[in-house]
């Protein structure tokens, strides 16, 4: 995975239920979840994602009661391209950043938990390349495709001071922004490596959650809107239109993971 510094590169779903996420996802967004941990990545029960394709959508982790008991939930979070886990962890901290999970090395690659100075999770990754493939790169992320992860969105206490991290740490630049509302601000859109991979957005009510969103591209948007309330989840943002013509949901699955989806509108 040879993405550049700063890159969206792999997603991973926290859950309680792995069996009963494979169920759900499936209906939404049309992915598979194998039945079983895989082997390679050792300790917990940690599952891949796959696409129709044959790639990879990312990841599944198992959260144990005693992870639940250490402050784990149910969510969705990235992973963040570093050259250097060690230095990413010290610099983020030293920002004001936390450090939630130490250094991790895994056959995949080197990893770490943590949170941007408003508390938003994330994980920051030196990956490996997969054996025999030196300039594989991640294409979990893509701006058009179904069945990947489309767009990215923070909804931060503090947008400007979210600006300024992610683009000092992460090279995120912010060259556009677009008017919402007196009450939300402006919306502010990510650029990284040439391409436009999410936005940044003011968290209004303290009592819902902030901290990083991510939109699975669909075939038909109204088709997963009725998946997603068919199979347990619960719609937090109704079907509406984004500019650039698609259509957007923002979810819940039955275990209290936040999501988005978003393609054409359908039928």
């Amino acid at each position: 995975m040879s993405n550049a510094a700063g890159g969206f590169i792999w997603y991973e779903l926290m859950t309680a239920d792995a069996n009963a996420a494979s169920r759900f996802y499936g209906a939404v967004v049309g992915w598979k979840i194998a039945d079983r941990p895989d082997p390679r990545a050792g300790g917990p029960d940690y599952r891949q994602i796959t696409r129709d394709d044959g790639g990879s959508a990312g990841g599944v982790l198992q959260i144990t009661q005693d992870m639940q008991a250490h402050g784990a939930r149910p969510a969705w979070v990235a992973y963040l391209h570093v050259g250097n886990v060690d230095a990413a962890v010290q610099a983020i901290t030293a920002d004001g950043g936390r450090a939630l999970m130490p250094k991790m090395t895994l056959p995949v690659g080197e990893i770490a938990m943590v949170t941007d100075p408003m508390g938003a999770p994330f994980y920051v990754m030196t990956p490996v390349p997969p054996p025999g493939k030196p300039d594989a790169v991640s294409d979990v992320f893509d701006t058009a495709r179904p069945q990947h992860v489309r767009w990215n969105e923070l909804q931060s206490p503090d947008v400007a001071r979210a600006k300024v991290f992610y683009a000092k740490h992460f090279g995120f630049q912010f060259n556009e922004s677009m008017p919402m509302s007196p009450q939300y601000g402006d919306y502010q859109f990510i650029d990284h490596g040439g391409l436009r991979v999410g936005g940044m957005m003011k968290q209004v009510d303290a009592a819902l959650p902030g901290g990083w969103n991510f939109f699975f591209g669909v075939h038909s948007a109204s088709a997963a809107k009725r998946a997603i309330e068919a199979a347990g989840g619960h719609v937090q943002m109704d079907l509406h239109q984004v500019p650039g013509g698609d259509w957007v949901v923002i979810a819940t699955d039955p275990q209290g993971a936040r999501f988005g989806i978003v393609g054409p509108k359908g039928e």
